[in-house]
């Protein structure tokens, strides 16, 4: 545990160091994002964030590769430096439409490669935690893990639209999907406590967490579609290492959690990325649009129309995704009645929280979206 925390703090460390020089780069290079009508942003901010935790997360890579603890991931397998090198490649992508607004067919063709790539050096859903394990064939393996990256980076890139919104909540998401990482690889192995799904979920809280003292309110940078498509790729990357790679039966807890808990954990770390993006595209798709053309009805576009304010909407995307989170992995330590009583209390104070009542009977309830920028 000490070494997985000791990267985090590198990851944190270097893209916290790094991220000033990668704002100068970004005003130097014209990596500027304008003030559009669906953003709530009232000033002109530098992106490219993303090259800033790219650092972070290669600085504290190689420094696991040499690391006697972690060293034979990197010298019995290949995929952590496919990793590595389809999480350059989508950040890189991303840098470019930080820079020049590349069409979407273009971004989405170098986010296929990226995901190609992962599933050619084996990183790969080879099986899937269903009525014990299900084996799927070479062609199923590759669609679905391709699907699986891409939408991961899309959701991510489709959540980031507040100030600290997507860096907050992949660092509490991840949190959760490194306990449960780590957790499944002290059950297997009393000696051997290395795991690539735990790394990479490490160095990417990190990352995370170095960048937000640069986003929060008021943002300083955003991180762009370099950072989002980052997050997303490594983020998928760590759920491909372990889904298929779990036997239920080690799982604790009720049948249904240990069953299905491998597939259940990602989407609940993903949860509000991942509802942001399938509304998005039901809506698009619904008024003949393409699924790729921004509007403003993303979640957080509908908390400020209930009146909150950027700060508030940020809490609350956070807090949703905390109690999903957290309430997924209490089956694992807790008993079922606990359980439930935790998903009961936790719903009522996130959809109170959303809400809020009170916000109603004092007349703040704004009805659009022209709210100052915190």
């Amino acid at each position: 545990m000490r070494i997985y925390l000791f990267l985090l703090l590198l990851a944190a460390a270097v893209t916290f160091l790094v991220t000033p020089g990668v704002r100068l780069l970004a005003r130097r290079a014209g990596a500027m994002t304008a003030v559009r009508d669906r953003d709530v942003h009232d000033a002109v901010t530098p992106r490219l964030g993303g090259l800033a935790m790219l650092t972070g997360v290669l600085c504290a890579m190689l420094v696991a590769s040499n690391i006697p603890f972690l060293e034979g991931l990197f010298r019995d397998s290949r995929q952590p430096w496919a990793i590595l090198a389809a999480g350059s490649l989508v950040c890189l992508l991303g840098a470019a439409d930080d820079r020049w607004d590349l069409d979407w067919v273009t971004k989405l063709a170098g986010q296929v490669l990226a995901a190609v790539l992962l599933a050619w050096q084996g990183v790969s859903l080879v099986t899937l935690p269903i009525n014990g394990v299900t084996v799927l064939s070479g062609r199923t393996a590759l669609i679905l893990t391709v699907l699986v990256v891409v939408v991961s980076m899309n959701a991510v890139n489709f959540v980031d639209g507040l100030d600290g919104l997507a860096a907050g909540v992949m660092a509490i998401g991840g949190s959760a999907f490194f306990v449960y990482a780590y957790t499944l690889t002290r059950s297997a192995s009393a000696t051997d406590y290395s795991s690539l799904a735990a790394l990479l979920t490490a160095v990417m809280i990190g990352a995370c967490l170095g960048f937000l003292p640069h986003n929060l309110t008021r943002a300083r940078i955003f991180m762009g579609d370099s950072g989002s498509m980052l997050l997303g790729l490594l983020l998928a990357a760590s759920t491909i290492a372990v889904t298929g790679q779990v036997d239920p039966g080690r799982l604790t807890g009720a049948d249904f959690f240990g069953q299905f808990l491998p597939i259940l954990l990602p989407i609940g770390v993903m949860v509000i990325p991942f509802l942001d993006f399938a509304l998005a595209v039901v809506r698009r798709i619904g008024s003949g649009r393409s699924p790729f053309q921004a509007d403003k009805a993303h979640l957080h576009h509908r908390l400020l129309s209930l009146g909150h304010t950027k700060f508030a909407a940020v809490l609350i995307m956070y807090t949703w995704t905390v109690v999903i989170s957290v309430g997924l992995l209490l089956p694992l330590v807790l008993p079922m009645r606990t359980v439930y009583i935790f998903w009961m209390i936790g719903l009522m104070f996130a959809v109170l929280l959303t809400f809020d009542p009170l916000r109603w009977r004092t007349g703040r309830h704004r009805k659009d979206l022209d709210v100052p920028s915190a």
